[in-house]
């Protein structure tokens, strides 16, 4: 899977400045800090929704350049996430591991983030234990899987702006959405 992902990266894919995505970044998570007065809950919630957005269309993007089906189960998803996903789109590929025993959850460990270079977490005392900064990453996970009939949980449980050693995003399968008719308008 990681050759695919390296492939598509190589040879399919417009790039840009790694430093433009970061800083961009940067300045809306610093924006919305401002707008919502340092309630970083809300921030995390707001990023998470812009996340969710962007997944429900990055996934036809990435289906478009992947072209590798149907994963057989939540593990292949995983490792399709990890070493093909965000290979393509942001050129990291963090290890998939920590699988529960009916296989339901994953870890994902980020070695390199590029949405963290150059950052320092506000310095109120609060942030470095409030602040998920790259919660965008959960909600895209979450719009992209939703499109393909998958409902997912995700989110950090550790990260290195904050002091830890690692930053880890926990991915947990809530159920596989059966496809559903609209409601009757008929009523």
């Amino acid at each position: 899977m990681s050759r695919v992902g390296d492939e598509i990266w190589k040879t399919r894919i417009d790039k840009i400045s790694a430093e433009l995505v970061t800083l961009t970044y940067g300045s809306m998570v610093a924006q919305l800090c401002k707008d919502f007065d340092g309630d970083y809950a809300e921030v995390n919630k707001q990023l998470d929704k812009m996340g969710y957005n962007i997944g429900l269309r990055l996934i036809e993007d990435f289906m478009a350049k992947a072209n590798t089906g149907r994963c057989a189960n939540f593990r292949e998803t995983g490792e399709a996430i990890a070493k093909i996903g965000f290979k393509v789109f942001l050129n990291v590929t963090p290890t998939v591991t920590n699988f529960s025993a009916d296989g339901n959850q994953f870890s994902l460990i980020f070695d390199e983030n590029p949405l963290a270079e150059f950052v320092e977490l506000p310095d109120d005392d609060r942030a470095v234990d409030e602040l998920w900064y790259s919660n965008i990453f959960c909600g895209i996970l979450r719009g992209a899987l939703e499109m393909i009939q998958i409902q997912i949980e995700a989110h950090f449980v550790s990260d290195v702006l904050r002091g830890h050693e690692t930053t880890e995003m926990r991915v947990s399968l809530v159920r596989y959405i059966d496809d559903e008719l609209p409601p009757d308008d008929d009523e």
